[in-house]
């Protein structure tokens, strides 16, 4: 007699039943190398006209970090229904009983809490903003139950990274003003990007739920396509990034160059990855090729800043 196919994990979650291994896989922790790079991105890009302080650096990442777990928490807390009725999520934390709604809420609440509180370590406008920001990225968890724009509510919660991070520095928004605006479009294009590609699996899942998503609207092929536009726009941004932010020739202008030749080389190759009616390779395009390129884009930014 056949057994029946047993559910396995989500990929980039931690083995073992520890309460610390438990809260890294119910918030995916290994996805913070999605948009962390970012907000350290605006850390350096801040730094060119004001200094940055070790404890400066420090509340940044804790924020950043705290509201990333709030906001992955909520998720899971909004979405446990739903997670529990598909099979690609079904061994989620809260689905299999590994941690209880109650449990949930408690972590959320206090991630929302650290948060505040580190924002308001770093200034006034930061404090000032954090409930929008909270507020933001917890709207985007119920959105796809009644758009298909989504991807675009979850990319533009990603880009109070990058943003945030000039902020925590300057405690002003930039000079010229547009930097920021393009900073923003360009991690808000990436990650709707990207999203978009990762909910291709769920199509028929979230046709039978009622749910709304591009894939869904558009079809495999018609996302994909939407998916190749969006991180056309995103080279793009990145362009006018480094013109807006390196007008001068030198150091840090070339190595900015170098990598953004490097994160659009990365991007075409996630992209020769994933082909309508073929989705084997979808894990490796969505979190290893992302994960590489905001890593890859922070070091040649780094790099430059370090050798100015």
């Amino acid at each position: 007699m056949n057994s029946a196919p047993q559910p396995v994990r989500e990929g980039q979650t931690f083995a073992g039943a520890t309460r610390l291994s438990t809260y890294a896989s119910f918030v995916k922790l290994p996805h913070t190398v999605f948009a962390l790079p970012f907000a350290l991105i605006g850390v350096i890009l801040a730094s060119y006209s004001h200094a940055v302080s070790w404890p400066t650096l420090g509340w940044t990442v804790l924020a950043f970090t705290a509201a990333r777990f709030a906001a992955m928490g909520f998720n899971r807390i909004v979405d446990r229904e739903f997670d529990a009725r598909n099979p690609r999520t079904v061994m989620r934390e809260i689905p299999r009983g590994a941690l209880s709604v109650r449990e949930a809420s408690i972590a959320v609440v206090l991630a929302s809490a650290v948060f505040v509180g580190a924002a308001a370590e770093l200034n006034l406008l930061c404090l000032a903003l954090s409930p929008l920001a909270l507020a933001w990225v917890f709207f985007y968890s119920v959105t796809k139950r009644f758009t298909r724009f989504a991807h675009i509510v979850l990319g533009i919660g990603m880009s109070i990274a990058p943003v945030g991070g000039y902020l925590a520095v300057t405690g002003q928004w930039s000079r010229p003003w547009w930097l920021l605006c393009l900073l923003a479009t360009t991690v808000v294009s990436w990650g709707a990007g990207f999203d978009i590609l990762y909910a291709l699996p769920d199509i028929a899942f979230d046709v039978s739920q009622g749910l709304h998503s591009i894939p869904v609207a558009s079809g495999e092929r018609g996302a994909i396509l939407i998916a190749r536009g969006l991180h056309v726009l995103t080279v793009s941004c990145l362009v006018l990034v480094g013109l807006a932010a390196f007008p001068v020739a030198g150091v840090s202008a070339t190595l900015y160059w170098a990598g953004v030749v490097i994160a659009a080389t990365l991007l075409l190759y996630e992209h020769s990855l994933v082909r309508p009616g073929d989705l084997s390779k979808l894990d490796a395009a969505f979190f290893t090729m992302n994960g590489v390129i905001s890593l890859t884009l922070l070091g040649f930014v780094l790099a430059g800043r370090l050798l100015a």
